[in-house]
């Protein structure tokens, strides 16, 4: 059992590199290759910990046998870092099944994201948790706010009942409001964590009380994100800010379109995979190219500048 401290700091949502799409109709396979490659490349640039089958994994769309391969590829890239895995379904069974296929594959941490489109209630969404973490065997467990997904917001009432649940451990905070991320930190109990989950809003969510960043853009530049929230958390303000300043036009390219949509094309600009996503996403467009192309280029001009 890993120690929840370990879950603090740079954490990186790996992509799920495809191969890139033929002529027909099937879905593009897996690029194997290149995820073991995203998963050494985030651990060399400090990453803390690994987060597969996340949103930006494009885990909806992930079959069985790919997950379990993408958990072991991940472990034989970067053996020294704790693995969280996604774990998340509308239908608490399905969670609980992907839940205990985590946890045999190797899983260190489960990240389960809020039930969508049901609608439960705070008791059902507590019945939710307790019996995924149950299935995983007490792994500990990351809950997932992420309610422009979802439909549904895990608010901060609604969170303390769910601290009760002695394995779950964190809260990734995707909603975007930074007065709800505030009252969360508020009323951190002692033990738990809370994580920004959005690029974006690292700094702020740090300066409130957030432990670290569950990132997107770590796929691009991980040392970077890394240095950002070393500052951060380190109180370096003011090195803080000029990071975040100098990477923010890339951090908001990134949602130019639905993740991991713009980071697949950004990620095909380096020549780190493909741009390929699965349906129902499809490529991002010209615009959104462009807009990554310059962010890009403006990151390298400041390195040269520097």
């Amino acid at each position: 059992m890993i120690d929840t401290s370990a879950l603090a700091g740079l954490g990186v949502a790996l992509a799920t590199p495809f191969l890139p799409r033929g002529a027909g109709s099937e879905e593009p396979a897996v690029d194997y290759a290149a995820f073991a490659a995203l998963a050494r490349r985030a651990a060399a640039g400090g990453a803390d910990f690994l987060v597969v089958l996340g949103s930006t994994g494009e885990a909806a769309t992930v079959l069985p046998e790919e997950r379990e391969r993408l958990v072991a590829e991940a472990r034989a890239a970067a053996p020294g870092l704790p693995l969280v895995v996604g774990a998340g379904s509308n239908s608490t069974a399905a969670a609980r099944e992907l839940a205990a296929r985590a946890a045999a594959a190797g899983a260190d941490a489960l990240l389960v994201v809020t039930p969508y489109y049901n609608k439960p209630q705070p008791a059902g969404l507590e019945a939710h948790f307790r019996s995924v973490v149950a299935a995983s065997g007490g792994l500990p467990t990351i809950a997932y706010n992420v309610p422009g997904r979802t439909g549904l917001n895990l608010l901060p009432a609604d969170l303390a009942r769910l601290w009760a649940i002695p394995e779950l451990v964190a809260v990734k905070e995707s909603s975007g409001s930074l007065a709800q991320i505030g009252e969360i930190a508020r009323s951190l109990p002692k033990g738990k964590l809370l994580l920004a989950g959005d690029d974006a809003l690292a700094l702020p969510s740090i300066a409130v009380g957030a432990s670290g960043l569950v990132s997107v853009a770590a796929n691009l530049l991980p040392a970077e994100m890394k240095a950002l929230v070393e500052a951060a958390l380190g109180g370096r303000a003011a090195e803080a800010r000029a990071r975040h300043a100098a990477l923010l036009p890339l951090m908001d390219a990134l949602f130019a379109e639905t993740n991991p949509v713009p980071l697949k094309a950004a990620l095909a600009i380096q020549g780190l995979c493909s741009d390929a996503v699965r349906l129902p996403l499809v490529a991002a467009n010209e615009a959104t190219r462009a807009r990554l192309r310059s962010a890009l280029a403006g990151l390298v001009a400041a390195r040269l500048a520097a």
